[in-house]
């Protein structure tokens, strides 16, 4: 490769571009100065991505072999992140058969890389002894390999990101369950590593040398069991230790029903998953290294690869898919687009009234909320909240408001901070009294389809471990005098 090849851009074709990591690869090759193309089944899943316009999306099944080479057409490098994720039978030979197809269309295309990224395996361990999921993600591999087409086969473990279904799995078994009898699997040794670091390396291996065609181990600087994920996770997260009591009567069937009642990841994806973990993956080279440059500190360590995926909720920023805004973040950051179950558990209590009035009536209702105007609902709720935070040492209500009638970033309202305001459409304020967990307040005016006006409300509460659930279950029943209240008086408000 001439050194001007080397240097420009390369026209690049993701497959899985709705999943986790094809999400969050799209930008990252833009960012690398790359041409990208997007193949989907359903082309309309990409529109609320934040990249959608900067790519060429086309529609296609990697399991048909005419859309599919469609697709491939004037292709350089050709990124396979489809999997057939499941438990159910069938999903082997539907993996087998897309990647044939795949591999003789970006033959006959004449793509120059073929780049998947599959399971990290165990040594010394026959394929057939490994779990279905990783079994066929080795034999996808191998066929990808053997394509006739340079191919790099990247091979991780758990990936740690928010979005990611391992990572997810991870969050929710520590943060719900500050005691627990657990598989005996909790003792199997991983090497974890940070979504940032595998997103490199896919990026990286668009620039291999051509005639390369072989597998690379994918991993962090850690080896944990996942045992000590759990406790490092809780004390990243600032939770107490975490009792954990493992069995081996938890057989993988059993363990993958016990993640199901403990976690929100469907059966579908934490079965496989846990099944899985019964295979100790830790790397058995850092050949990649060779080939993509690693950062300066070298890759990310287990520790600070959970502060970047706990990072937006331990800043209080619900400008990721929690305010359903489409804005890219950091690769360790929630999507938009993300399923509902990733990102942590995230409570709401929405709330929608039709006013008889102008929206600069409304919103002048809105922006004048509290301090001696009070909070629309049940003022005794209210003072009694405030009491009880001062209590424990809070603000409670006595801060009042700067301006009896205009509202600032950064101004506190009793026990609230205006976090952002939209002059005239939002008000989102963060609670600053002493909760376990995060809460926020929003309210929003806008006119619907029919011209009225239209008063929207959600308060939003992210739970800090077990106590946080708790909290949210234990002041639900009053969330209908209170935030019911306050949305109906508030529309009554803005007629007078």
């Amino acid at each position: 490769m001439t050194t001007d090849e080397a240097r420009s851009p390369l026209r690049c074709l993701v497959t899985g571009a709705s999943g986790y990591i094809g999400g969050r690869l799209v930008p990252e090759l833009l960012g690398a100065g790359h041409q990208v193309r997007c193949m989907a089944r359903t082309p309309e899943k990409l529109r609320d991505f934040p990249w959608a316009g900067q790519v060429e999306t086309v529609r296609g099944d990697v399991t048909d072999p005419e859309s599919t080479g469609s697709a491939l057409k004037d292709i350089d490098v050709a990124y396979y992140l489809v999997h057939a994720l499941g438990t159910g039978r069938g999903f082997e030979d539907r993996d087998r058969r897309a990647a044939n197809v795949f591999a003789e269309q970006a033959r006959a295309a004449g793509v120059r890389r073929i780049v998947y990224l599959g399971g990290l395996t165990p040594a010394r361990i026959p394929e057939r002894a490994l779990s279905p999921h990783l079994r066929s993600r080795t034999e996808v591999g191998r066929i990808l390999l053997d394509s006739g087409v340079p191919t790099a086969v990247l091979r991780a473990a758990v990936i740690l990101g928010s979005g990611s279904a391992s990572f997810e799995m991870l969050r929710y078994l520590t943060e719900r369950l500050p005691l627990m009898v657990t598989p005996s699997w909790v003792r199997t040794r991983i090497q974890p590593v940070a979504v940032r670091d595998v997103l490199r390396c896919l990026v990286g291996c668009a620039r291999l040398p051509e005639e390369l065609n072989r597998m690379f181990d994918l991993g962090g600087p850690d080896v944990l069991t996942y045992r000590d994920m759990m406790q490092r996770y809780a004390r990243v997260a600032g939770l107490p230790r975490r009792l954990i009591f493992p069995v081996p009567v938890l057989t993988p069937a059993l363990s993958s029903h016990w993640v199901g009642l403990v976690t929100p990841v469907p059966s579908s994806i934490a079965r496989p998953l846990a099944e899985s973990l019964r295979h100790e993956v830790v790397c058995h080279e850092n050949d990649i290294a060779q080939y993509v440059p690693e950062p300066p500190g070298g890759p990310i360590g287990f520790d600070r690869a959970v502060e970047l995926a706990l990072k937006r909720v331990q800043e209080a920023d619900v400008t990721t898919r929690w305010s359903s805004a489409s804005v890219a973040g950091a690769p360790s950051d929630p999507l938009p687009t993300d399923p509902d179950w990733a990102g942590g558990s995230l409570y709401k209590d929405s709330r929608e009234q039709t006013v008889d009035a102008t929206p600069e009536k409304l919103w002048r209702v809105v922006e004048g909320i509290g301090g001696e105007n009070g909070w629309y609902s049940f003022p005794l709720a209210w003072a009694v909240r405030g009491w009880l935070d001062r209590l424990v040492g809070g603000v409670g209500l006595r801060r009042g408001r700067r301006d009896a009638s205009r509202l600032r970033v950064g101004d506190s309202l009793d026990f609230w901070r205006v976090e952002e305001v939209e002059q005239g459409r939002l008000l989102r304020l963060r609670a600053e009294m002493r909760v376990p967990g995060l809460a926020w307040l929003e309210l929003r005016v806008e006119t619907d389809e029919k011209g009225r006006t239209v008063y929207r409300q959600r308060a939003l509460f992210h739970p800090h471990g077990l106590a946080g659930h708790a909290y949210w279950w234990s002041v639900a029943p009053f969330h209908g005098v209170v935030f019911g209240g306050m949305a109906r008086n508030i529309a009554a408000a803005a007629v007078r």
